[in-house]
C-alpha cells in the first residue's frame, strides 16, 4: 500500500502530463504530422549553438574528474558568480554567488525553499489560474494551499481579494510572471501594491511573509513589455529561475534560486536551502549543466522569442478570426482561451479534431483551455483548419 499522502497525489496527477501521452497515442495512429498537440510547455526551439559547443568543449577541454564530481550543494562558486554578475548587470541588484544557489530545475528550487522555509500547517498563497503542481509543493510541506480566484477580464491578481486572503498563518506567496497558463506579466503597479499589502501584513501580524517569484519564462516577452524584478519591490522576495525555457533545456533540469542579502535572516534562509537541496535528495544541481551556464549565461536569446511571437501572433489572429475569445499574451508561450461549454468537454470535444489542448480547471479556473503555441510554426498553420471545424462545431462561426 503506498502512502496515504501519494493517494491524494497520484489520483490528481497531472492532465498536462495525461494529454501529452495521449498526443504520443494519437501521433502513432494519424501521424505526427496530423495531430496538434498543445499540451505541453516543451520548448520547439532547438537549444542555442553555444549551448551544443559548450557541451562540446567541457567534456573535450576539462577535467573529467571534476566536470562529473560532487561540489557544493550550492553549486560552483564561479557559476553563481557568474550569474549574479549577469543579474546585476541587467536589473541593477547587488547580489555575490553568496546569494545564488543552483538548483534542480525550478521546481527543485521551490521545493527546496518551502522545505527550508515553511512549517507544517502554514498557508502559500497562489493567484489562480496558476501552475497545477503548486499543490503537490505545498503538501510536500504539509501546508495548505490558499487560491485567489481570478479576475478573468485581465488576469492581474485580484489584490482586494488578496489582502483579505492573508492571516498569521501565511508564510509565502508564489508569483509566476510572465504567467503559465495566461502569458499575462504582472505589471509594476501590481508588483508595488502586492509589496505594499505585505509589508503591512508583516508589520500588523509580526511576521515575515516571504514572496517567492517563479521564473521559469522571464525572457520571454513580446511587444516591448518590461518584467518587474521583484527583488526590487519587496525586501523578502526570493527567486526562482530555470533555464528550461530560455536555453530550451526543460529535460536538463538546470536553475537557481536568489536570496538577496535583504531577505529577513538571509544567511539562516540560504544555509536552509543549502541543507533542503541536500534532504530532498537533489544533493546538488547537475554538474555539467553548471559548467554549460558558465560559459552561457549571458546567451542572446532574441531569436527564440521571435520564433514564439510568430506562432503567437498566427495563432491569436487565426483563433479571433473563429470567434475565440482570448487575451493576448504578453509573455511566456501559452494563450488561455474562453470555452463556450465546460473546459473538460471542450478539451474532449477538440481530440475529436486531434488538436490537444489542457482545461482550465487544471490550473483553478474553469472555462478556459490553455494552448502551449511552443510548437512548430507548420502546427500552428495546419491546426487552424480543424479549429474551424470545432467552431463551427460550437457555433462560433
Amino acid at each position: 500500500m503506498i502512502a496515504d499522502k501519494m493517494v491524494n497525489l497520484v489520483n490528481n496527477s497531472s492532465v498536462i502530463r495525461a494529454m501529452f501521452e495521449e498526443g504520443r497515442r494519437l501521433a502513432g495512429i494519424y501521424g505526427a504530422d496530423k495531430v496538434y498537440d498543445f499540451s505541453l510547455g516543451n520548448p520547439n526551439v532547438p537549444a542555442p549553438k553555444e549551448v551544443n559547443k559548450a557541451i562540446h568543449d567541457i567534456i573535450n577541454e576539462e577535467d573529467s574528474v571534476f566536470v562529473h564530481g560532487y561540489m557544493s550543494n550550492s553549486g560552483y562558486e564561479d557559476v553563481r558568480e557568474a550569474i549574479a554578475d549577469s543579474l546585476n548587470r541587467r536589473f541593477g541588484t547587488h547580489f555575490s554567488f553568496n546569494n545564488i544557489i543552483m538548483t534542480v530545475g525550478a521546481a527543485g528550487g521551490i521545493n527546496s525553499f518551502f522545505k527550508a522555509f515553511v512549517n507544517p500547517g502554514d498557508d502559500i498563497i497562489a493567484f489562480a489560474p496558476y501552475f497545477g503542481e503548486y499543490r503537490a509543493y505545498a503538501a510536500n510541506v504539509d501546508a495548505e494551499l490558499v487560491v485567489i480566484p481570478p479576475d478573468t477580464d485581465t488576469f492581474q491578481p485580484d489584490l482586494a481579494a488578496f489582502e483579505k486572503s492573508i492571516t498569521p498563518k501565511t508564510k509565502v506567496v508564489i508569483v509566476n510572471t510572465p504567467n503559465n497558463p495566461t502569458g499575462v506579466v504582472y505589471s509594476e503597479k501590481t508588483i508595488t501594491e502586492m509589496a505594499d499589502i505585505l509589508r503591512k501584513k508583516q508589520k500588523e501580524y509580526g511576521t515575515v511573509i516571504a514572496l517567492f517569484s517563479d521564473e521559469p519564462y522571464r525572457e520571454l516577452a513580446y511587444d516591448g513589455v518590461k518584467v518587474p524584478y521583484l527583488t526590487k519591490y519587496y525586501e523578502n522576495t526570493v527567486v526562482g529561475y530555470s533555464y528550461s525555457k530560455s536555453l530550451s533545456l526543460p529535460g536538463e533540469r538546470i536553475g537557481y534560486l536568489v536570496i538577496p542579502d535583504e531577505f529577513d535572516d538571509s544567511a539562516k534562509v540560504i544555509t536552509a536551502c543549502n541543507v533542503a537541496t541536500r534532504v530532498l535528495g537533489f544533493v546538488n544541481a547537475p554538474s555539467l549543466m553548471q559548467r554549460v551556464i558558465l560559459r552561457c549565461v549571458d546567451v542572446d536569446v532574441s531569436s527564440n522569442i521571435a520564433v514564439y511571437n510568430r506562432n503567437r501572433e498566427t495563432l491569436y489572429k487565426g483563433l479571433r478570426d473563429l470567434g475565440f475569445e482570448c487575451i493576448k499574451p504578453e509573455g511566456a508561450f501559452y494563450m488561455f482561451v474562453k470555452t463556450p461549454i465546460d473546459d473538460v468537454e471542450f478539451s474532449n470535444m477538440a481530440k475529436k479534431y486531434n488538436i490537444l489542448v489542457v482545461p482550465g480547471s487544471s490550473f483553478a479556473c474553469k472555462g478556459f483551455v490553455r494552448i502551449a503555441y511552443c510548437v512548430s510554426y507548420d502546427t500552428v498553420v495546419n491546426s487552424l483548419p480543424e479549429f474551424k471545424k470545432l467552431a463551427e462545431e460550437l457555433k462560433l462561426i
